[in-house]
């Protein structure tokens, strides 16, 4: 049975789900809510959503609506998925949750008293490159996992742009920077402590972040984040006997993982041996929303779920603090 799908807000990123959706039998996205009735309709006529309201709350009300994607400014996302979840509803709330322990433990105190599904939106983590890096990873291919390089960044300069507004909690770490940190810790688990320093632009938001997370068995993750930096997307799990390399870890729009071991030639020099794995290819946002789907039906848990959102915040909270401090924070 299809997930009958409201969306809260018109915003850009609802695009990249819509498509998703609409190559899968397990959503249809029934209505829209904006806080402008003309904006939700005009929004609604173009990507052939059938209701639309004028407020969120009239969305909320409706009660042939399943489910809701919260993809507002991330300083209302723990408000209107609990009020989501209290008006019945499951909820797939888009990354970053937030940046407090707290309001992320508070939302799915509320999602367990419902009895609804509520759950973070890290698309990446949905797709099969993601799952081969992870087998790969799990499986030995690289000996025993020692480092864990990522980078996310591009470049931004309007400093009106949501992303780059203090008011609403925007800036490199919050905006991509949250992907290496959920791919280390998909990796590793969750660190022992972290450093960070930040670089902050004229919006006053961090510009460029560059992160440590030091986990369990002597792993050490290290990262950077830009919206000031060139376009830059990667990730590479570093091992005793080689690496697993993505050059595409968080869009999956080319899913390629490329296997660099050390063996010894016929001279008997070590040299390096690459092996390219082809992943299949598939839209991460359709698959993100067929696991909510499943969840919801009670056929598996939610992947992202408590357990996974509160660590990822909990990192998050102690990168900030680590950077305003100069210190290394413990967890």
């Amino acid at each position: 049975m299809a997930i009958r799908l409201g969306i809260l807000s018109t915003a850009d990123i609802n695009g990249k789900l819509l498509a998703g959706a609409a190559e899968s039998d397990d959503v249809d996205v029934v209505a829209v809510g904006s806080r402008d009735l003309g904006r939700a309709q005009e929004f609604a006529e173009r990507w052939s959503i059938p209701r639309a309201y004028g407020t969120y709350d009239e969305l909320l009300a409706d009660p042939e609506v399943d489910a809701i994607y919260n993809p507002l400014p991330n300083t209302m996302h723990v408000d209107w998925s609990i009020r989501a979840l209290e008006a019945g509803k499951h909820v797939l709330c888009e990354k970053p949750f937030s940046r407090h322990v707290a309001d992320v433990e508070r939302a799915f105190d509320v999602a367990e008293a419902s009895g609804k599904v509520l759950s973070e939106a890290f698309m990446y983590r949905y797709h099969p490159q993601t799952a081969r890096l992870v087998e790969l990873t799990r499986s030995g291919a690289i000996g025993e996992l020692r480092v864990i390089r990522s980078v996310f960044s591009y470049s931004l300069y309007d400093t009106d742009n949501i992303r780059l507004r203090t008011d609403v909690e925007g800036g490199a770490l919050m905006d991509v920077g949250c992907y290496c940190v959920s791919g280390a810790r998909l990796l590793a688990g969750e660190p022992e402590s972290v450093t960070g320093t930040a670089y902050t632009g004229p919006s006053g938001t961090d510009w460029v972040f560059t992160g440590m997370l030091r986990f369990p068995g002597d792993v050490v993750a290290q990262f950077d984040c830009g919206t000031s930096l060139p376009e830059r997307d990667e990730l590479e799990a570093i091992g005793t006997e080689g690496t697993i390399f993505l050059d595409d870890p968080w869009h999956c729009d080319d899913p390629v993982i490329e296997l660099r071991r050390t063996v010894v030639g016929k001279d008997g020099e070590d040299a390096i041996e690459v092996e390219t794995i082809e992943v299949e290819a598939a839209d991460p946002y359709r698959l993100e929303l067929e696991a909510m789907n499943a969840a919801i039906r009670g056929e598996t848990d939610a992947a992202l779920g408590r357990e996974d959102a509160v660590g990822q915040v909990r990192a998050i909270d102690a990168l900030f603090r680590a950077a305003a401090t100069g210190k290394t924070v413990s967890l």
